[in-house]
C-alpha cells in the first residue's frame, strides 16, 4: 500500500460518488438499528436474561419495532420553548455523525461491475482528521441548543454539563491523536490506515506491519477513555442522568425527535469506534494471521475486518454500561483535568523526544542513555516517596451530653452522640444503655402569681 495517494479519490464520476454516499449511509443506519440490539442483549446476558427475543429472528427487527412506535407517538413542543431551535436541535446532533463517515475508509480498493475499481470511501482529505475532530465539536451544540430552547431548567443543566465535557476530554482525545500523525505523517485517514500496513516490525527474520494502538499503548488507552466522555456513555452519561436530572438535555422531547437524539447516541458511538479502528487498528486491514493468506486483505473483504473491529469496540461500550455505576460530576472533571490531560501532555513531549532521538541518532550515545536513567530513577522515587503527610490535627467527638446549641447555633449530633430528647425513641426504655444520654429532664411550670389569679377568679365570677 506504499502507492495509497489521494489521487486515487479524484477520477471517480458522479453517479458513483453518490453511490458511495447512499452506501455509507445505509451502512451507518443498518450498524445503529443493530447496535441497538446487541447493546440490549449483551446488557441482557451479563445480566442473566433474555433480553429482545420476539420481533424477527433472535429478536433482530426489535429496534425497528421500537423505532416504528415512537413514530406514532404524540409530538408535542413545551409552551416556553423556543420552536424553531427545539425543532432543529435533534438534527444538528445527528448529521455531525453521518457526515464524519464520509472520509472513513471502509475498504481498499473494492472491484465494480464493468471491471471498475473505487476505493471503499466516500472521499478524503490532506486533513480529515481535523475535519472529524471539529465535527464532533459541532455535534455538541445540537445538545447545547435542545437544553436551552426546551425551557426546562434539568435540560438545561444536561446541556451546560455536556459542553463541560466535551471541552475537557475532547483536549485529551486530541493530544492522544498528534502521537498517530507524528508515525504516520499525515492527517488522511487513508494514508494513516497505509501507513500501518507498511511492515515495520521484524520478529524471527520475517517482517509484520504493527497497528499503532501496540506502538501508541497511552494514546490509545487515552482516547478509549475520551471517546466514552465525548459520546455521554456510561459511566459518563452525566448529561442525562435520570437520577439527578431525569433526562437530562432530551427531558422535553417526545416522539420521532427523541428518537432521533437515540439514533444520533448510537451513531455518534459507531463513527467513534471506526475512527479509533482507522487511527489504532489498522482500519479495514486484516489482522495475524489472516493478512497472510492471499485474497484476504483485500476487497470487499476489508469491510468485514472493519465491521468486526468497529462491533469490538461498540462492545467495550456495552461491557462499561452494564460494569461501572456512574461517576459523581466533581470526580469526572477532576479526572479528566488533572490526569487525563497531563498525562497525554508528557506522553506526547515523550513520542516527540523519541522520534526525533530516533532521526538524530540519540540512541547510538551512552551520554542520551546516562541522562535516561538519571530521569527515570527521579521519577520512581518520586512516585514511591512523593507527598507530604498530612499531620493536621483530627477533630475528635467531645463525650458527655450532647447539646445541640453549644455553639450558639443548632448543629446535627457527630459520630455516636444522640439528641437527649430521642434516647429512648432510638433505643427504647427497657433497652437503655449505659452509653445512651438520658432524656433531658422535663423543666417545672412556673407557679402562678398570686395576685393574676385571684383577678382572674373575679372576672370570672362576674
Amino acid at each position: 500500500m506504499n502507492d495509497w495517494s489521494l489521487d486515487l479519490f479524484s477520477h471517480d464520476p458522479w453517479w458513483l460518488i453518490i453511490l458511495k454516499a447512499v452506501f455509507a449511509l445505509v451502512f451507518l443506519l443498518v450498524m445503529t438499528l443493530f447496535t441497538i440490539w446487541y447493546e440490549r442483549r449483551v446488557v441482557a446476558f451479563m445480566q442473566h436474561r433474555k433480553g429482545p427475543n420476539m420481533n424477527g429472528p433472535f429478536g433482530l427487527l426489535q429496534s425497528l419495532a421500537d423505532g416504528m412506535k415512537l413514530m406514532f407517538k404524540e409530538d408535542f413542543t413545551p409552551k416556553n420553548a423556543e420552536k424553531v431551535v427545539f425543532m432543529l436541535a435533534p438534527f444538528v446532533m445527528a448529521i455531525p455523525a453521518v457526515t464524519v463517515f464520509c472520509v472513513i475508509p471502509m475498504a481498499g480498493l473494492v472491484p465494480l461491475p464493468g471491471g471498475m475499481s473505487t476505493p471503499l470511501q466516500v472521499t478524503d482529505l490532506p486533513v480529515s482528521v481535523l475535519f472529524i475532530v471539529a465535527l464532533a465539536s459541532i455535534g455538541v451544540y445540537g445538545i447545547v441548543l435542545a437544553g436551552w430552547s426546551g425551557g426546562s431548567t434539568y435540560s438545561l443543566l444536561g446541556a451546560v454539563r455536556s459542553s463541560a465535557q466535551v471541552i475537557s476530554y475532547e483536549i485529551a482525545m486530541g493530544l492522544a491523536l498528534v502521537g498517530v500523525f507524528l508515525y504516520a505523517g499525515s492527517l488522511s485517514t487513508s494514508e494513516i490506515v497505509a501507513a500501518q500496513a507498511v511492515p515495520n516490525f521484524e520478529i524471527f527474520g520475517m517482517r509484520f506491519p504493527m497497528w499503532y494502538c501496540l506502538m501508541l499503548i497511552p494514546s490509545f488507552v487515552i482516547y478509549l477513555i475520551s471517546m466514552v466522555g465525548e459520546t455521554n456513555r456510561a459511566p459518563f452519561d452525566l448529561p442525562e442522568a435520570e437520577g439527578e436530572l431525569v433526562g437530562g438535555f432530551h427531558t422535553e422531547y417526545s416522539s420521532m425527535r427523541f428518537a432521533m437524539f437515540f439514533m444520533a447516541e448510537y451513531m455518534n458511538m459507531i463513527t467513534v469506534s471506526a475512527v479509533a479502528t482507522t487511527l489504532f487498528l489498522g482500519g479495514w486491514h486484516a489482522p495475524l494471521p489472516f493478512n497472510l493468506i492471499p485474497g484476504l486483505d483485500q476487497g470487499w473483504w476489508g469491510l468485514l475486518w472493519f465491521t468486526i473491529k468497529v462491533l469490538g469496540f461498540l462492545f467495550i461500550f456495552i461491557w462499561l454500561r452494564g460494569s461501572l455505576p456512574r461517576m459523581r460530576y466533581d470526580q469526572f472533571m477532576s479526572f479528566g483535568w488533572k490526569y487525563l490531560i497531563p498525562i497525554a501532555l508528557v506522553w506526547l513531549m515523550a513520542v516527540a523526544a523519541f522520534r526525533m532521538g530516533n532521526r538524530e541518532g540519540w540512541f547510538s550515545t551512552p551520554a542520551f542513555w546516562v541522562v535516561a536513567a538519571v530521569i527515570l530513577i527521579v521519577l520512581i522515587v518520586f512516585a514511591f516517596v512523593g507527598g507530604k503527610e498530612d499531620k493536621s490535627p483530627v477533630e475528635t467527638v467531645p463525650d458527655g451530653p450532647f447539646d445541640a446549641f453549644a455553639g450558639g447555633f443548632p448543629v446535627p449530633p457527630q459520630g455516636n452522640q444522640q439528641l437527649p430528647e430521642l434516647a429512648d425513641v432510638l433505643v427504647g426504655e427497657g433497652e437503655a444503655t449505659e452509653t445512651t444520654t438520658p432524656r433531658r429532664a422535663a423543666r417545672p411550670m412556673p407557679a402562678p402569681d398570686r395576685a393574676t389569679s385571684d383577678q382572674t377568679t373575679r372576672e370570672e365570677q362576674s
